[in-house]
């Protein structure tokens, strides 16, 4: 009998495009495993957000709202009466500035020397080389806690204690930065540097010519997470600081939740400062989301 269907049989089977190679009905099999993967997803996405949302719709609810029970999602009336009153109440724009001068000063510095080592472990010959990458691989493994002591003793002798660069020198160069930045590196031929070296190029001229604008993926992944440690650091600042002019935005923020003459037990005003350090790291990460995903997906890569 033969396979051949009938004249005029109408067939069931779904219609293929062209070059799928894959056996019909297998996209329609793998579907209920791509809708449990993005549900999967969309619940872990939720659970990680929802703090961070819940934080900054509550600092827009008005005192009744936050201590209402069951608790208030939507704000009813939205005011800004906790950004006036913790504006009143905390010099917020002298510790907003401390941030950004400790933060952006770190994020550069670290930029430039965490490249300028990466790029002399990566692509030049040197006596020791491997050594020096094996201290950076041995300092990704000690824990920052146990360096605070150290370092405070060493700001002290130098006086650079409540000063910026106190807090900023002890971080203006990171293991992990040069780590990543010497891993990256790695990817881009060495016959390119080569024929530059070849038409008269010198090693500076090379490194900032045509190394640093191969590596921009890399330099923005780092400096997300510069900016973004240095910006959160709460320890090293209360630490190194005595003078309340020196406080870190997230330094000022604790101290005046901890004390009940200011904060007065003002939830509002806390959710309002909690939300005012968060949102700068969260503009810088959807700035250099593109570049970010791409430095991550390719550092290491050769």
């Amino acid at each position: 009998m033969s396979a051949t269907s009938a004249p005029g049989a109408v067939s069931t089977a779904p219609a293929q495009k062209p070059g799928d190679t894959r056996p019909a009905g297998a996209k329609k099999a793998r579907s209920p495993k791509r809708v449990l993967v993005y549900v999967l997803l969309s619940v872990g996405l939720l659970v990680m957000s929802a703090p961070f949302l819940w934080m900054a719709v509550s600092a827009f609810k008005t005192q009744q709202e936050l201590t209402a029970s069951p608790p208030v999602w939507i704000p009813t009336e939205w005011t800004l009466e906790n950004f006036r009153e913790l504006l009143d109440k905390l010099d917020l724009p002298l510790y907003f500035m401390n941030s950004v001068i400790v933060a952006v000063l770190v994020t550069v510095s670290n930029l430039v020397f965490c490249s300028m080592l990466g790029y002399a472990l990566a692509k030049l010959n040197f006596a020791g080389r491997n050594k020096i990458f094996g201290l950076v691989l041995g300092a990704l493994m000690v824990p920052g806690n146990l360096m605070l002591l150290p370092l405070f003793v060493l700001m002290s002798k130098l006086h650079l204690i409540d000063s910026y660069a106190g807090l900023v020198l002890p971080f203006a160069a990171g293991a992990f930065g040069v780590f990543l930045m010497r891993q990256f590196m790695q990817s881009i031929p060495d016959e390119l540097l080569e024929a530059a070296r070849m038409d008269g190029a010198g090693e500076w001229y090379i490194f900032w010519r045509i190394v640093m604008p191969l590596v921009k993926p890399a330099l923005a992944t780092l400096s997300i997470f510069t900016f973004l440690g240095s910006w959160n650091n709460f320890v090293w600042p209360l630490i190194a600081t005595n003078d309340p002019d020196k406080y870190t935005l997230p330094v000022a923020l604790a101290t005046f939740a901890t004390d009940p003459n200011k904060a007065g037990g003002s939830n509002g005003m806390l959710m309002a400062g909690s939300l005012l350090v968060v949102l700068p790291v969260v503009i810088l990460f959807i700035a250099l989301q593109r570049h970010f995903t791409q430095g991550i997906a390719t550092a290491g890569m050769k």
